[in-house]
């Protein structure tokens, strides 16, 4: 008997598909700047910004799919793509930086030319250009898809302007180390915005709590349900980023009261914790006894 309550979040159409022409053009202009100038700062920054032409398509693809209604074999639909998607995103992201990382140290090791100027005016233009792309995802709809993808923007915007000052540290004073220390810092940067968004990622994977969410205050809030002496078998999770479901089994006195309470809860969880998909089982207080499959009880009155 149990009572299922679901709306599906929208999702407005972000800027993925004009953010990834503009990036994969200037990722192009900005590689041949590269090997002109012997930058290491701009090659790593051009292959980090094909990386992002990827993270691009691949948001676009996952915002899509997750746009599929629920069926037979899928009945959530494939609003998970967005997090599968930002998962491929941070483990591309892994991998650019481990190139950067290693390339960084070769250059340490065996210094090479650099064009202080050119690498200057090439830099200048990338950052205008990451900051128009960082503007059309921003503007956007944000969800773990669209912060992955403003990871690999954000993240190029800091690696043009770290290009652009080992630029000017070369013209103006020749010390060619700045080019691959600059690097290795724009990697560290990087690597901490990645780890955050696949810790993210595998959280909701996972079915885990949303961090926005507190178990223990929703559980007690079912509890003070006028009709509901206990709450138990209480699950919270994230279907997508913004969309949180909810199932708990709820003790009653009197199944008759049943809709009355139904209608009560709902309007808790939706006022007060702002979820709107829940399930509730209702359970005569009389049948429920040792809940060997209890995962937590919330009596009536107490935390």
């Amino acid at each position: 008997m149990a009572d299922h309550h679901h709306e599906s979040a929208g999702h407005d159409k972000p800027a993925f598909l004009a953010a990834l022409a503009v990036t994969l053009i200037y990722a192009v202009v900005e590689l041949a700047g590269g090997l002109w100038s012997g930058s290491l700062a701009l090659v790593s920054d051009a292959g980090h910004m094909f990386s992002d032409a990827v993270a691009l398509g691949l948001a676009a693809i996952a915002v899509w799919l997750a746009r599929r209604p629920p069926g037979v074999r899928h009945s959530y639909g494939w609003a998970r793509a967005e997090v599968i998607g930002a998962s491929l995103n941070g483990l591309i992201m892994l991998g650019v930086i481990v190139v950067l990382v290693v390339e960084a140290v070769a250059r340490l090791l065996d210094p090479r030319p650099v064009l202080g100027s050119g690498v200057m005016l090439i830099a200048f233009i990338g950052l205008l250009v990451n900051g128009v792309v960082a503007y059309m995802l921003g503007s956007g709809e944000h969800n773990l898809n669209t912060r992955a993808a403003l990871i690999h923007v954000v993240s190029d915007l800091i690696g043009s302007l770290a290009a652009l000052t080992a630029g000017a540290v070369i013209y103006f004073t020749g010390w060619l180390p700045i080019d691959p220390i600059l690097s290795l810092v724009i990697a560290g940067l990087i690597l901490v915005s990645t780890l955050r968004l696949l810790r993210d990622a595998v959280h909701v994977l996972m079915e885990g709590v949303p961090a926005a969410v507190d178990l223990q205050h929703i559980g007690q809030a079912l509890a003070q349900v006028s009709g509901v002496p206990a709450v138990h078998d209480l699950h919270v999770w994230s279907i997508t980023s913004g969309q949180i479901a909810l199932s708990a089994h709820l003790e009653i006195d009197d199944l008759a009261a049943w809709p009355r309470i139904l209608a009560d809860a709902r309007e808790v969880m939706r006022a007060r914790f702002g979820i709107d998909h829940v399930t509730l089982q209702p359970e005569p207080r009389s049948t429920t006894g040792a809940h060997t499959s209890v995962v937590r009880l919330w009596p009536r009155g107490r935390p």
